[in-house]
């Protein structure tokens, strides 16, 4: 008796011992992907909540034996989201050969400067919060899980004309890049919606007042307020909004959606609009065991900068292990036209478009600031701002 059980042990051992392997946690020679963005300088908070997300993808992806059992890992190197600096940034992955892909930067004129040297150089260039229409354009190297400017201001007019009503509309914008491209699109779109924009006034990335600049957008007597702002900016015209005599409802690109945005902006953002892609209290799955994740390391709510980077570090991981841990760079591109319906905590399942080499599909939650958090801009909220107008 005592022989069979001890058989009945080993063979036990023997049909877990694959099972095992699978989930054996990852060693060895570390995988490296290469990331450029902002660590300091006023884009520093994006740069710490995208090693956030990277960080709890990686607790994942190792834990489940990374790449072919080896560690996945990245160097972060800051660029303070300057054109300048990612380009040299840029020079600096392609000439280190264990660097597989890239990732970054934060903001479109970063990355697309520094995409031709990708581009020349082999190596991929993964621009994960890049929306500006043209970046992909950059060649084959350069791809985004990003939703372009082009679908996304759409999404946005839909927000301020058609479910907020706004007839007469102000727009400011972040005089970048970035910021005229996307109020060319958010213009054409409302217009095509039936609204008028009476004012479109740019500001400087590190203007602080903007007070001028509201005394125009008052006189000019719109019925809304459109922000094209990152969170920093757009809370601080929030706070200055009221004190020029504005009283019109507000809504903002889906940039702004941060708890950053409250933090800085305090009571002068409440009511504020928005809508996004991600939103923590999405019912799916796949946002709640994120958020479940992301809780547990970090004691607080992710926000969608996170689930950027979270989903980011598994598409790279996805096209690794495609291509093998030890594939050269070509290789890992060519992964990326293979790998089909990646988890993604934005998406549900993260498939590229191979022309455009964006992903497809474009989802998105309408939010509002009430009470001091974000909530899901529902009926009763759009009627507040209607009885206001």
């Amino acid at each position: 008796m005592l022989h069979r059980q001890r058989f009945l042990r080993f063979a036990a051992t023997l049909l877990l011992a694959p099972m095992l392997a699978i989930a054996a946690p990852a060693t060895g020679e570390p995988v490296l992907f290469g990331v450029s963005g902002p660590l300091t300088g006023q884009n520093a908070q994006y740069g710490a909540q995208w090693k956030a997300g990277f960080d709890l993808a990686l607790d994942q992806i190792n834990a489940d034996g990374g790449i072919h059992g080896r560690p996945l890992a990245y160097v972060f190197e800051d660029s303070q989201s300057d054109p300048r600096q990612a380009v040299g940034l840029a020079q600096k992955f392609v000439n280190d050969k264990r660097i597989r892909i890239e990732l970054g930067d934060f903001s479109s004129p970063a990355s697309m400067a520094a995409s031709p040297i990708y581009q020349r150089a082999g190596l991929v260039q993964l621009g994960f919060t890049n929306s500006h229409p043209d970046f992909t354009k950059g060649g084959d190297y350069v791809w985004s899980p990003s939703i372009s400017q082009s679908d996304s201001q759409p999404l946005l007019a839909d927000l301020a004309v058609k479910t907020l009503g706004f007839k007469r509309v102000a727009v400011l914008y972040l005089n970048t890049d970035w910021g005229r491209t996307s109020r060319d699109v958010f213009v054409k779109a409302a217009q095509e919606r039936g609204a008028q924009v009476v004012v479109a006034e740019g500001y400087q990335p590190d203007e602080k007042d903007f007070r001028s600049t509201l005394v125009r957008v008052r006189d000019a007597n719109p019925d809304g307020l459109v922000l094209i702002s990152y969170y920093p900016d757009g809370a601080l015209i929030a706070g200055q909004v009221r004190s020029v005599g504005l009283k019109q409802p507000i809504a903002a690109s889906g940039s702004v959606y941060s708890p950053k945005f409250i933090e800085l902006g305090g009571a002068a953002v409440n009511g504020i609009f928005t809508n996004t892609a991600f939103f923590p209290e999405e019912p799916r799955a796949e946002v709640q065991d994120f958020v479940k994740r992301f809780q547990a390391k970090y004691g607080k709510e992710p926000d969608a900068f996170n689930a950027y980077a979270y989903d980011a570090v598994v598409i790279a991981a996805a096209a690794l292990r495609q291509a093998g841990p030890d594939a050269d760079r070509k290789a890992v591109r060519d992964a990326f036209y293979k790998i089909k319906d990646v988890p993604s905590v934005v998406f549900g399942k993260a498939n590229f478009d191979p022309e455009s080499r964006r992903i497809i599909g474009v989802k998105s939650v309408d939010l509002v600031v009430k009470d001091g958090k974000w909530a899901l801009g529902d009926a009763k909220a759009r009627a507040s701002v209607a009885s206001a107008k």
